[in-house]
Formats: structure tokens, C-alpha cells, sequence
């Protein structure tokens, strides 16, 4: 709007005072940053385990590494859940998304052999909106609740114009530890050692762009079912958390190698605990293909390959054990109630050979 000029009259005006501005009034609430914490603190509270001496509320945690452990190493993971928040957004669907958060990071620890010890989150908006906030930092302690792990510390950050209105970003950090001694790193695997496969809840938190890719081209109804199941369920299933039935499985049977199955899938994860003259043979026919991948596969014409580098396609955890373990090791993990499955067998690599090989 254009000044006018100024009158002598106007001119002889005291100035009117300027308005005071506030925080608010650059779009951070801390009014609403303080009622979160309120809301969160008693789903912090049921995550608390030995070990926790200051949690939410200071400017930081401490934890005292348990004892019993002659050589504590702590081991150390972090991760976000990716583009799959982007369905949670459009989708309204806030309240297992935490879940997803504290699987990636856990998981990620429990193949090193570690017991996860406590997680801490960051969650950045624009606009800090307490109930989906809220229902977000519930499932982050549920999944710490499902990993035994304290939710003792994180951060939630207010950024106007950093992200578009109703979004936000997560990220997680765990610290576990691991009697040195008893670190798990996959040099013990030998040609002849048995791959068994935990099976997952669906995609987990990976391969969602090619998910979002396949909704999209194909104008999907959320309605629509697959295997009896509501389709939207199915791709909002949270990670599963492998942490107490394997660490159980610790204490009878000494465990070679373990992947957690993440972006990458079957092909580029396993890979990563073996040594370099070894490969993964494994059966695709030995486990069941999930409906979810089935209709995806279809719907969007995934090859073969490109399914087992993407998806998990069913097997979110893989367990290296000696051939004299598998059936000990398979029974002990069915008790806990997890789905297994002998899917393959660590054998020498030949020239010029993948070192995971899905036949």
C-alpha cells in the first residue's frame, strides 16, 4: 500500500507505539512445545528400565551401563523411517509411525549382538500440532516398550517455513551394549552354516517410493484389500521388533550372523555379514510370499530381482547359525512367537559370483 504524504497536522502526532512481537507471532508455540512434553512424559515413564538416572526435562539423559559386563562395549544406531511418513501424512495415520522409528535403530544394534539400552528422537515441523505429535512420541514409546529400551531424552523443533503444513521429519538414535567378547560381526561363518528368515510385518520402512510410485500410477482405492486385508493397513504395518526373541535366542545358541533387512532387501543386506569368499544361497520358495508384495509386484510388473533389492519380501531378519544349531535355533525363535523359516545355506563363492543369490 502506497504512504501518504504526511500532513502538518499528522506530522505534529506523537508516533503510535510499535506492537511488541512475540515468539508466537513467528509461528513457534512454546506454549505448545511445553503441553507436548506433558502429554508424552508418563508414555516415557513406562519405558523406564535399570539404568536410567535423568531422563525428559533436562538439557540431557543419563544412563549408568548395566553391570555384569566385564568388557561393556556400547553400540550405537541411527536411522528415520523415510518416505512412508509421507502416507502417514496424507493418510492421517500418526500413531504407529514411532513404532517404524525405534525398529529401524534397534534392529539395526541387535545384529551386533547388542541389547538396546535407550533411544532418543527428533521430531521437526513447521507447526508443532500436539495431538499428532503426540500420538507420534506414543508409538516411539511403544516400540521402545517392544525393545525393552528406555525412551529417556529427544527433541522436538518448530521451524516455521522449513516444512509444508501438516508435515513433520523423525528421526531416532539408539545405544545398546555387548559383552566384547560375544560381539557378533560374522567372521565365524563357514561355508554350510543355515540362513533362517524371520518373517516381517510388510515393507517395514523401506522401498515406500516405489510403494507411493505404484498407489499412484495405478489410482489405488485405500479400500481395496489384499490377502482379506484393507491394503492401506497392510503398507502402514509397523516394523517388527526382533530385539527380545533374539537376544532369548542368545542365551542358548551361538549365533554367527544376522542382517536386518532394510533398503537394499535380500540381496544387499545378507551380504554385509559375510566374509568375502562366501555367498548366500537362498530358496525363494522356502517362504511364503506376503499378499502385500504379491499385489505389488503385480500392480506395479516388479521383476524378480528388482523385488528382492527393494522389499524384504516377507523376511525382515536373518539369522546365520552352524548346521547343527538350525533346528534348535528355528524352535527356540517359533516359541517367542516369531515366523521362521530355513531359506538358504552360506556356501563358497565362485569367480565373478553375487554374494547373495535368490534362486
Amino acid at each position: 500500500m502506497k504512504r501518504k504524504s504526511p500532513s502538518r497536522k499528522s506530522a505534529s502526532r506523537k508516533p503510535s507505539p510499535r506492537k511488541s512481537l512475540t515468539y508466537r507471532d513467528a509461528g513457534v508455540d512454546i506454549d505448545a512445545g511445553d503441553a507436548l512434553v506433558d502429554r508424552i512424559k508418563p508414555h516415557a515413564r513406562r519405558t523406564l528400565r535399570p539404568g536410567v538416572m535423568a531422563g525428559i526435562g533436562g538439557f540431557g539423559a543419563l544412563f549408568a551401563v548395566p553391570r555384569g559386563y566385564r568388557e561393556p562395549v556400547l553400540v550405537s544406531g541411527t536411522d528415520g523411517v523415510g518416505t512412508k511418513l509421507k502416507l502417514a501424512f496424507e493418510w492421517n495415520r500418526h500413531d504407529t509411525i514411532g513404532i517404524d522409528l525405534v525398529a529401524m535403530s534397534v534392529n539395526d544394534i541387535l545384529t551386533l549382538g547388542a541389547e538396546p539400552l535407550f533411544f532418543l528422537d527428533y521430531y521437526a515441523c513447521g507447526k508443532l500440532d500436539v495431538p499428532s505429535a503426540t500420538d507420534v512420541v506414543k508409538g516411539i514409546a511403544a516400540g521402545c516398550e517392544m525393545a525393552g529400551c528406555a525412551l529417556i531424552g529427544g527433541e522436538t523443533a518448530e521451524m516455521p517455513g522449513m516444512y509444508p503444513a501438516g508435515e513433520y521429519d523423525l528421526a531416532g538414535f539408539a545405544v545398546g551394549v555387548v559383552e566384547k567378547k560375544r560381539i557378533i560381526d560374522g567372521r565365524s561363518i563357514r561355508p554350510g552354516d543355515v540362513i533362517l528368515g524371520l518373517g516381517s510385518n510388510g515393507a517395514h520402512s523401506n522401498g515406500y517410493s516405489l510403494i507411493r510410485k505404484i498407489i499412484a500410477g495405478r489410482g489405488v482405492k485405500l479400500s481395496a484389500k489384499a490377502g482379506g486385508r484393507a491394503l492401506k493397513e497392510l503398507i502402514l504395518a509397523p516394523t517388527r521388533i526382533y530385539v527380545k526373541p533374539v537376544m532369548k535366542l542368545f542365551k542358548s545358541v551361538p549365533v554367527k550372523g544376522l542382517a536386518h533387512i532394510t533398503g537394499g532387501g535380500l540381496t544387499d543386506n545378507v551380504p554385509r555379514v559375510l566374509g568375502a569368499g562366501l555367498t548366500a544361497e537362498i530358496h525363494r520358495d522356502a517362504w511364503p510370499l506376503p499378499p502385500l508384495f504379491k499385489w505389488l509386484q503385480q500392480q506395479g510388473n516388479v521383476a524378480d530381482d528388482e523385488m528382492h533389492r527393494v522389499f524384504n519380501c516377507g523376511i525382515g531378519m536373518v539369522v546365520i547359525v552352524a548346521e547343527r544349531d538350525a533346528k534348535r535355533a528355528q524352535a527356540l525363535l517359533t516359541r517367542a512367537g516369531e515366523r521362521v523359516w530355513r531359506i538358504g545355506t552360506v556356501r563358497r563363492r565362485q569367480r565373478g559370483e553375487a554374494q547373495t543369490i535368490v534362486i
